[in-house]
């Protein structure tokens, strides 16, 4: 089998403006929201929701995916340094050692924070609109998937969260890291996330399917975080502490979140089934 082997060289800047860059991170993690608020536009339109609380999904779901994505990478991968660091938890900054101050963007953002700060964002969402809570959770379950992938390429554009080692013919050489033919564990999940966000939208189309709300909520979380445990074995550990362990910092977060989503499945499949017996 030929080696295609790929050489990654990107830098992580496409443009600096007065020591502020711009990054590939920042452009593929709002084109991802901005995209899954496009769809979910139609789908509010579908299930006859008000226009102004489309408008303001976007603003709540940016707040609690990045501030629980920046803390949980600060509380769940780093504890001990942002402990003695508090304010570079919510500043852009890094303070060297004699107090200078630099500007690096939030460098780090924890997928398993955003999915707690969307969730609980959500709720306040719910509350303010008048939207049944696992009904809102059920659509943005539809693009959630959507805009992991977009997260996990923008991963891919920092060279981060790279493989192990490999002589897969489609292996990655991260030239900023090493020149060691390793897996796109990043590619992985970015197409694992969006098979996962065609089969959701697929079921949520099919109109002979009966589900109560919260299935597809259920559904989303299990399918991803499945995912997200399966192909961690092909990745660098990312913190020391992690070097020994028999199940990495992120599959140990995903765990609880498979329980609950089979929870959600398994509740809200009965009480449609239900339901559409009682009706007929």
């Amino acid at each position: 089998m030929i080696a295609l082997y790929i050489n990654w060289d990107f830098d992580s800047e496409i443009i600096n403006i007065l020591g502020f860059p711009l990054k590939y991170y920042g452009l593929l993690f709002a084109c991802g929201l901005l995209l899954s608020t496009y769809i979910l536009k139609g789908i509010y339109k579908k299930e006859n929701l008000k226009d102004n609380a489309h408008e303001a999904l976007f603003v709540y779901g940016f707040i609690g995916i990045f501030v629980g994505a920046r803390l949980g990478h600060c509380l769940f991968y780093d504890f001990e340094y942002y402990s003695k660091n508090i304010l570079e938890i919510f500043l852009p900054i890094k303070i060297n050692q004699i107090g200078e101050i630099k500007f690096i963007g939030y460098s780090g953002l924890a997928s398993h924070g955003g999915t707690i700060g969307l969730i609980i964002l959500l709720y306040l969402y719910s509350k303010k609109y008048e939207i049944k809570y696992l009904k809102i959770l059920d659509l943005i379950a539809i693009v959630a998937p959507l805009g992991a992938t977009f997260i996990r390429l923008a991963n891919l554009m920092n060279s981060e969260m790279i493989g192990n080692p490999t002589t897969m013919p489609w292996a990655f050489i991260f030239r900023k890291v090493d020149n060691i033919p390793r897996h796109p564990a990043q590619l992985y999940e970015a197409i694992a996330y969006l098979i996962i966000f065609i089969i959701i939208f697929t079921v949520y189309k099919t109109k002979n399917i009966k589900l109560g709300n919260g299935f597809l909520f259920g559904l989303a979380i299990t399918l991803i975080f499945t995912m997200r445990i399966l192909i961690e074995y092909v990745k660098i550990n990312q913190v020391e502490f992690e070097e020994g362990m028999k199940l990495n910092m992120g599959q140990i977060l995903s765990i609880p979140f498979i329980i609950i989503g089979i929870y959600f499945m398994g509740k809200n499949l009965t009480k449609s089934e239900t339901e559409y017996k009682t009706s007929h």
